[in-house]
């Protein structure tokens, strides 16, 4: 079991044997202590992962004389509930690289920097016991070159964001895995890699398609899986059907499947589907949603792909999100208002009486692309109650709010119990 760092944050990743660590410098800086978890690893271990730190900025501790804790003390008791945040789709149109340009240079730094992009979400998605993100778009090499549709490649700083703003775990599968073929694949996946995210939708080998995302989240584990509608036309690679997943009912809950046989206790579903621009859910969003939500395998579905917010819904049981907009974009001037909307929600999964999990908390948190003067996620309810923003501002981002309050209540999300600031 690997303590994952990154700021501010500590995670516990089950690796699946044979998988390399990767620790990336941005994964490491700014860590001010190692977990304490860290105190029940091997003394090998704990050499290693100090040795890298101590390049860090961590203050100095003052000596101890408590003796470590002995490897018999007692185990934790079993955690009754736990926070997942999702987020709408990563996607970077030249624009927005242009922005993060402009953020690096403006810090001193060549390359690209989203960071101040997704500032605004940090502590929410930090916040998350596991925070999961879509990276729509493939990575490039980091001198590019970079594109917008309909073939996307964007900054491999995007992975470094991501894992700054605090997300343990992306979806890849999307209709763009395709854009810069197999090698685009393997580019975002290495570049997820060396900053400690983990990904499922899209795969560099056979055995890697067939391995389910479980990970160890608190000592709860926790499967994720990733489909997307189509490719955009562009056929999978000959000899590679496994480089992405298309969408396919009975797939999905096969792989659904192998995730519980690996030991996950919660599965959640990420799913790239729907029609553009429409923030009614389609009949096939619908079926679908029914039917996988119907399986004991699969607890939560999160959906992109419309670059509009969808509804959420409670079926049975369960909750499906089928659109959470763009977290991150930069369309054109002239473009609808409405597709720099975007949702971050909040599932408070509660273990039940007969030892699995279940849904009993859903609050959103409702955001906003804003362009200018740079573009900006912005919170809009941290925006609505800070007296700095001034009042035309405020009350814009007040009509933006109610607008998606009322796409996420198409389908009486509200009734059946979500929450919303400013419904």
């Amino acid at each position: 079991m690997l303590a994952a760092i990154v700021p501010g944050r500590c995670r516990h990743l089950a690796l699946p044997p044979g998988k390399d660590v990767f620790l990336s410098p941005n994964a490491l800086s700014g860590t001010s202590a190692l977990c304490a978890d860290m105190r029940r690893m091997s003394a090998a271990a704990v050499l290693v992962i100090a040795v890298l730190a101590s390049g860090c900025d961590a203050p100095e501790r003052k000596p101890t004389s408590e003796p470590p804790p002995s490897s018999a003390a007692a185990s934790p008791k079993p955690r009754n509930s736990l926070t997942v945040v999702a987020a709408g789709d990563l996607l970077v149109h030249p624009a927005l690289t242009e922005q993060a340009a402009a953020d690096a240079r403006r810090a001193g730094r060549d390359g690209h920097d989203f960071t101040q992009v997704l500032a605004a979400v940090r502590a929410r998605v930090s916040a998350a016991d596991l925070a999961i993100c879509h990276m729509e778009t493939p990575l490039a090499e980091p001198t590019g070159p970079f594109t917008g549709w309909p073939n996307f490649s964007v900054p491999p700083a995007l992975a470094d964001a991501a894992a700054w703003a605090g997300f343990d775990t992306c979806s890849t599968a999307s209709n763009h895995s395709l854009d810069t073929g197999v090698e685009g694949i393997a580019r975002t996946l290495d570049n997820l890699d060396r900053v400690g995210l983990r990904h499922t939708g899209t795969a560099r080998t056979a055995a890697e398609s067939q391995r389910p995302n479980v990970m160890d989240v608190g000592g709860v584990k926790i499967g994720q899986l990733s489909y997307t509608l189509s490719f955009n036309d562009i056929p999978l690679p000959p000899g590679r059907p496994w480089a992405a997943n298309l969408i396919d009912a009975d797939a999905i809950l096969a792989e659904a499947r192998r995730a519980r046989v690996a030991g996950a206790e919660i599965v959640i579903l990420s799913m790239h589907w729907g029609t553009e621009y429409q923030n009614e859910p389609n009949a096939d969003q619908v079926d679908l949603a029914i039917r996988l939500l119907s399986s004991p395998d699969i607890d939560l579905i999160v959906g992109h792909h419309a670059h509009v917010v969808q509804p959420f819904e409670k079926v049975g049981a369960k909750w499906v999100a089928y659109g959470m907009g763009n977290l991150t974009t930069r369309f054109g001037d002239g473009s609808a208002e409405n597709t720099q909307d975007a949702v971050v929600p909040e599932f408070t999964f509660t273990r039940t009486p007969s030892g699995g999990w279940e849904v009993t908390g859903v609050t959103v948190l409702p955001t906003w692309m804003e362009y200018r003067p740079r573009a900006r996620v912005v919170d809009l309810t941290a925006a609505l109650s800070d007296p700095v923003v001034p009042a035309p501002r405020r009350a814009h981002y007040a009509a933006i709010a109610r607008r998606i309050n009322g796409y996420v209540d198409l389908r009486d999300a509200f009734s059946a119990g979500l929450r919303m600031p400013h419904q």
